[in-house]
C-alpha cells in the first residue's frame, strides 16, 4: 500500500469536491510518518471523560494517595477489574467495582464516604479501598528491587509475599499480564501533556476505510458476507484496524481506551474520533470515525446513509484516541 494508491482510490469515489481533504491526508501522514522519535507524555490528571462522571472526582482524589499510584493508573485498574461496573461479580466471588474478595474486603475495606458503613458495592467506599489497599501493598514491597508501581500491582494480583519471594514481579503468567495490562491502559486514562506518537498502522487503516466509501450503513454490520459488506460506525473502525493487525473491541465506547488521547489541535490521520451526548463520560460515546485531516473523518453515520466524509467539529465531539497495538491488546475482552 502506498499513500499515492490511497489517494487515487479515495478521489475516484468522492470526486474532486473533497480532493483538498485527501491532499491534506497525504501531507499530514507524510509528516506523521517521519515522527518516529517523538516523545509522548502523560500527567497525573485524567483524560477527558475517560472515567464515568460519577467516579471521576473520587478517582482523581484517591489516585494521588501515595507515590506508587496515580489517578490514571487507578482508573486503569478499575477498568481492568470491572469495566467501572459497581455490580460486577466474578466466578471467584470477587465483588464490586474494585473486585474485592470477601476476606480481603473484611480486612482492607474502608468507609470512604464516611456514612459509617463499609460497602463493597458502593464505589464511594470501594474506590478509596482499592487505592488504600494499593498503597498498603506498596509499603510492603518498598524495598523490593524494580518498579514500585509494578511490584504494587503484582502484589494486588498475587500477594506481596510472592513479590518479596521473587524479588520483583513473580514469574506467574497471570500476574505478569495483569501488570503489563494495567500499566499499558494507564496511557489510555491519562491526559497527555505533550504530543503522542503517531500509530504506524494509521495509513493502512485509512486506506481500508477509503475503499469502503459509498457502502450503505448497517446497524451491527461488520462488513462480512452475511452483512453484504456493510458496516456500522464501530464495525468500520474495527475492520479498518484489523486490516493492519490491530484488534479493537466491537463497540465505540470501548475503542476509546485503545491508546492515548491527543488534543483536538494535535489530531493526525488515523486517529479515532468519538462523539457523545455526555461530555463527561466515555461510556456514553455513541459514534466513532477515522480522522483523515482538515477537520474531516470517514465514518458510517446512520441508517439510510453511506460511508462518507463528515466534519468532526460538531456539538457532540468528545475526543480522540491514537490507537496503539499495546493499548488495544490491553483492553479486557468484556467490560
Amino acid at each position: 500500500m502506498t499513500v499515492r494508491k490511497a489517494w487515487i482510490v479515495a478521489t475516484a469515489v468522492v470526486g474532486s469536491g473533497l480532493a483538498f481533504v485527501m491532499l491534506l491526508v497525504v501531507g499530514v501522514y507524510v509528516v506523521a510518518g517521519n515522527l518516529i522519535n517523538g516523545v509522548g507524555g502523560a500527567t497525573k490528571a485524567l483524560a477527558k471523560g475517560a472515567v464515568p462522571a460519577a467516579y471521576s472526582a473520587i478517582v482523581q482524589k484517591w489516585g494521588n494517595l501515595c507515590p506508587a499510584l496515580n489517578p490514571a493508573l487507578l482508573a486503569a485498574q478499575l477498568y481492568q477489574e470491572s469495566g467501572f461496573n459497581p455490580n460486577a461479580r466474578s466466578a471467584a466471588a470477587a465483588e464490586g467495582i474494585a473486585q474485592f474478595i470477601p476476606g480481603t474486603w473484611a480486612t482492607h475495606g474502608v468507609d470512604g464516604n464516611g456514612d459509617g458503613v463499609k460497602n463493597v458495592w458502593d464505589p464511594q467506599d470501594a474506590i478509596p479501598s482499592a487505592a488504600s489497599y494499593d498503597c498498603q501493598l506498596a509499603s510492603y514491597v518498598k524495598d523490593v528491587p524494580g518498579s514500585l508501581t509494578e511490584n504494587m500491582l503484582a502484589s494486588y494480583n498475587a500477594g506481596s509475599y510472592a513479590v518479596i519471594k521473587y524479588g520483583g514481579v513473580p514469574p506467574y503468567k497471570e500476574t505478569q499480564n495483569y501488570v503489563k495490562t494495567i500499566t499499558t491502559l494507564e496511557e489510555s486514562f491519562a491526559a497527555p501533556v505533550s504530543r503522542v506518537d503517531p500509530s504506524k498502522q494509521a495509513a493502512g487503516a485509512i486506506y481500508y476505510a477509503q475503499k469502503k466509501l459509498g457502502t450503505p450503513y448497517l446497524w451491527g454490520g461488520d462488513g462480512t458476507a452475511a452483512d453484504n459488506g456493510r458496516f456500522d460506525c464501530s464495525g468500520l473502525t474495527k475492520a479498518a484496524y484489523e486490516s493492519v493487525g490491530i484488534t479493537l473491541p466491537r463497540v465505540a465506547n470501548d475503542q476509546y481506551n485503545a491508546g492515548p488521547h491527543p488534543k483536538r489541535q494535535e489530531l493526525l490521520p488515523g486517529d479515532l474520533v468519538f462523539f457523545s451526548t455526555d461530555p463527561t463520560d466515555s461510556r456514553a460515546i455513541h459514534h466513532v470515525g477515522i480522522y483523515v485531516g482538515g477537520g474531516y473523518m470517514i465514518d458510517a453515520p446512520r441508517t439510510g446513509a453511506v460511508i462518507r466524509f463528515d466534519p468532526i467539529d460538531t456539538s457532540e465531539y468528545f475526543g480522540a484516541t491514537r490507537v496503539t497495538e499495546d493499548g488495544a491488546k490491553a483492553l479486557p475482552t468484556t467490560v
